[in-house]
């Protein structure tokens, strides 16, 4: 999930309000291995090129991932891996680093609808929520069952069933991409082989971005005990990833903590996110990405000394 305020540049606000990124899009002529891989930013215009073979809505593509300690469903198995930050998305963010949701409600799968307005707003267009077959059963019918299995794994969500989550981010995230625009995947296009390409995609880019592993080759591993410093945390990032990420963090603000009491500094103080920042050429699916700096604020964190907690998970919540 991302912050409900929605940033919609004014040259895309009529397209944002339809069902299509660009309607009247052909589902012909799109073999892609014949076209020019274009970078995604600056962005390609969509009268000049195939949006199906550039991305030319969505072209900051944003690898996300959570640190979380418990599940909240841990009574129902569902559990966090251990040593490894968990799956959060893939977001199509513009290149100007403003981002819409939900483009496309008659692909709507999301149970509880975050924000429940196509912009964010008491005015938008409200987004229903999903009451139908639970995404997982879209996975079940390619026979797919190890791509199930490791999403259950490593896409883990808080609070409710892990299968809302992806239909969550599938709806809000995945149909604001140009290229996984149904008419994109041709005259055979088999129902629900859109949503399975965004899940194969967002794993690719996740496995990437290993958060956990290079903070521990730096020496920062989760404790209840010791905290840490911002900059030592997106300077391990920034290192293993060639450019800097956001780093997120929830909990108190640390002027809220009696060790910054009195201070100016805002920051939150718990560990909790990380956000890598790319451009990609050609389509998103095809992996040929450029790293590239987070755009605007690079952390929510506190900046001062050993004002961060990276907590370890609850043991009863990691899966054995």
């Amino acid at each position: 999930m991302k912050p409900t305020t929605i940033l919609v540049s004014s040259a895309l606000a009529a397209v944002v309000a339809a069902q299509d990124l660009y309607p009247g899009l052909s589902n012909v002529n799109h073999t892609c291995v014949i076209k020019p891989q274009l970078l995604s930013c600056p962005p390609q215009n969509p009268q000049l090129v195939d949006s199906c073979c550039t991305e030319t809505y969505g072209g900051l593509v944003l690898a996300t991932q959570f640190w979380s300690t418990y599940t909240g469903l841990e009574a129902q198995g569902q559990k966090l891996p251990k040593n490894t930050w968990t799956l959060h998305g893939l977001w199509p963010d513009f290149c100007n680093g403003s981002y819409t949701q939900y483009c496309d409600l008659r692909r709507q799968y999301d149970p509880v609808p975050s924000p429940n307005t196509t912009n964010g707003l008491p005015n938008g267009t409200v987004v229903p929520p999903y009451t139908g077959p639970s995404i997982s059963t879209f996975i079940e019918s390619f026979k797919r069952y190890d791509l199930l299995a490791w999403m259950n794994t490593y896409w883990v969500n808080q609070g409710a069933p892990n299968a809302d989550f992806w239909g969550h981010e599938f709806s809000k995230h995945a149909t604001c991409y140009s290229t996984f625009q149904i008419p994109c995947y041709g005259p055979n296009y088999v129902q629900n082989e859109d949503v399975i390409d965004f899940f194969d995609t967002t794993i690719k880019y996740y496995q990437r971005f290993p958060t956990f592993a290079w903070l521990q080759q730096a020496g920062i591993t989760p404790s209840n005990k010791t905290q840490v410093t911002l900059s030592d945390v997106q300077g391990a990032l920034t290192k293993a990833a060639t450019a800097v990420p956001y780093v997120g963090c929830s909990g108190p603000r640390y002027n809220e903590t009696d060790a910054g009491r009195g201070s100016n500094d805002t920051g939150r103080t718990v560990i909790s996110e990380a956000w890598y920042y790319m451009y990609v050429y050609g389509r998103p699916q095809d992996g040929v990405a450029v790293h590239v700096n987070a755009t605007g604020s690079s952390s929510s964190c506190a900046k001062a000394k050993n004002a961060l907690w990276y907590y370890e998970p609850t043991p009863s919540s990691v899966q054995s």
